[in-house]
């Protein structure tokens, strides 16, 4: 624009570059739209959310083996599946957001589709007969329709929200751009108390006094939290794209037209060296540099250098999914585990199976502090980094304390059996284990912290390393792993039942634990955990951290 060059440098200074607020106007750095004050709302509706998700995620396979009737190793199977779905739907999720309605609208959407399915979800469970045997298919039906609408709902809220609160700091600002890094760690701390909060209350209502009711709560709260989001709509910062064309396509773009000019030898103009197969989309020459295009034959750099990006987080992503399903586990085995031993707190009260996995949330809201405040400004002077250690490095550590969560957990089974043959109680399943739960809590307090590098470290490295139009796609990659995860725990879980439960033999998933081997389960997946380790380490030390990419061929006059 002719006008664009009269601007003075201190007035472009104060527009935040890539946002404008909820009248659509540019945003100025001093003006009260985004930074903490909106992110607060943000992570006050991720606090209900994740307290809602958990609500029925953390004691489903409670419901599914008691109300429903199931088999565990079924129940198991119905809970991976059912998880999987919910983090591989946020692809969807995020493709409808950054292609379509931009994130604010669909977590509009999203949030209103996750109150109707609790809603429904509630209605099943009162609907639902306490005698299992006569459950009929239709209620069956019911409860997992409702069930799958909850987690369609989470696949639109999920990759949204967390990107639309990192979008309330300008990652090019310095001051900012710590702040968000620092966002990431507190807004896991808030999941996590959220979280909390949901295994200590919630499932002893579930437990002690209606599933109605633990059900209905969840709805009330999700519907509370979405009045929440609207009051923060002028707060807001809403990033826009200059580029107003569909970032997903200008990606496909490039792999299709690498592949119609496959013959063709690249140019000498591409940026970086990785995935150099995808500079034959280049073959263009100057036309592609300066940003025209011939359909689906010649790309941008920035095109390009986009899909490069996409393709660098392949093996990282690959090479995270054993940890996923180890994640997987703390939901089902390590619940059940924990229902077959002594959980009593004094005389009178007994903690639900599945508040254990508070153990894992607590520990994150105690650690993460610790990590933002202590660990961080003293690995600063130690590396150098900004931000301590690296993203990869943080990653890395977190799945190395995961395997020594399993190595510990399959040390505890192995003692749970062991006062199980001691006591005479292989054929008395319904009889509590002598050992105190107590002995549950390294593995799952070992897990927690586990997550405070992982988990946090995954979001941060896949909202950082993609294009700024793929921010919520990035999200959803992140919780793709966990999905795919959770098919791939199934997937084994399925394998394992068949092949060592034939011939009237107890499988290591058999419903009487006390005949079962999860210890074998947990050291097999210590192994697998080994073997991803390693490889990821190989990857990560390879691996070319993304700079922002700059459209360059918008600004080439």
């Amino acid at each position: 624009m002719a006008g664009s060059s009269s601007i003075s440098d201190p007035l472009i200074d104060e527009v935040v570059d890539g946002v404008v607020d909820y009248r659509g106007r540019r945003v100025r750095r001093s003006s009260k739209c985004g930074r903490w004050r909106s992110a607060s709302f943000i992570i006050g509706v991720e606090i209900a959310e994740r307290f809602a998700y958990y609500g029925i995620a953390s004691n489903l396979i409670t419901y599914l083996t008691g109300p429903l009737g199931q088999s565990t190793a079924s129940a198991a199977e119905n809970v991976n599946a059912w998880s999987g779905a919910a983090s591989m739907l946020p692809l969807v999720g995020a493709f409808v957001a950054d292609s379509y309605l931009g994130r604010y609208r669909t977590i509009l959407f999203s949030s209103v589709l996750y109150v109707v399915g609790l809603g429904l979800l509630t209605l099943s469970a009162v609907i639902q007969p306490q005698d299992s045997s006569s459950s009929s298919t239709g209620r069956v039906i019911f409860f997992f329709s409702s069930l799958y609408l909850v987690a369609i709902a989470q696949g639109g809220h999920k990759p949204c929200v967390q990107a639309f609160g990192a979008d309330q700091f300008d990652g090019t600002h310095p001051e900012e751009s710590k702040s968000r890094s620092s966002f990431f760690n507190w807004w896991y701390f808030s999941l996590c108390f959220g979280t909390a909060f949901t295994l200590i209350i919630l499932n002893y209502i579930q437990d002690n006094l209606n599933w109605g009711l633990g059900f209905g709560i969840p709805c009330a709260v999700m519907a509370v939290a979405f009045v929440v989001f609207l009051l923060g709509t002028k707060t807001y910062r809403y990033s826009f794209e200059e580029n107003k064309s569909n970032p997903f396509v200008r990606v496909a773009l490039v792999f299709v037209a690498a592949a119609r000019n496959w013959r063709a030898t690249p140019p000498s103009i591409a940026v970086s060296k990785e995935a150099s197969f995808l500079d034959k989309a280049l073959a263009g020459g100057a036309d592609g540099l300066n940003g025209s295009r011939k359909g689906w034959k010649t790309c941008s750099i920035t095109q390009v250098e986009e899909a490069k990006a996409l393709l660098r987080l392949v093996p990282i992503w690959l090479t995270c999914l054993i940890y996923a399903v180890v994640f997987a586990q703390s939901s089902t085995f390590f619940t059940k585990q924990g229902s077959t031993i002594d959980r009593s707190i004094g005389p009178n009260f007994q903690i639900p199976p599945a508040t254990l996995q508070s153990f894992i949330s607590i520990s994150i809201v105690i650690f993460l502090p610790i990590y933002d405040r202590v660990f961080i400004p003293i690995a600063r002077k130690i590396t150098g980094e900004p931000s301590g250690i690296t993203m990869l490095q943080r990653i890395g550590f977190g799945m190395l304390l995961s395997l020594i969560s399993m190595v510990i957990a399959a040390l505890v089974e192995i003692k749970r059996l062991r006062i199980v043959k001691d006591f005479g109680l292989a054929d008395k399943p319904s009889v509590t284990v002598p050992m105190s739960m107590w002995w549950l809590a390294p593995q799952y307090i070992l897990f927690g912290i586990a997550d405070v590098f992982t988990m946090v470290g995954l979001q941060e490295f896949f909202y950082d390393q993609v294009p700024d139009a793929l921010r919520s796609l990035g999200l959803a990659l992140y919780l793709s792993i966990f999905g795919v995860g959770n098919f791939l725990s199934s997937f084994i879980i399925s394998i394992i039942e068949k092949a060592t439960g034939g011939g009237g033999r107890d499988s290591w998933f058999s419903n009487n634990l006390n005949r079962a081997h999860l210890d074998y389960f947990y050291w097999l997946l210590a192994i697998l955990s080994m073997i991803e380790l390693a490889a990821y380490l190989y990857f990560a030390a390879s691996y070319t951290y993304n700079r922002e990419v700059e459209h360059a061929d918008d600004d080439v006059s």
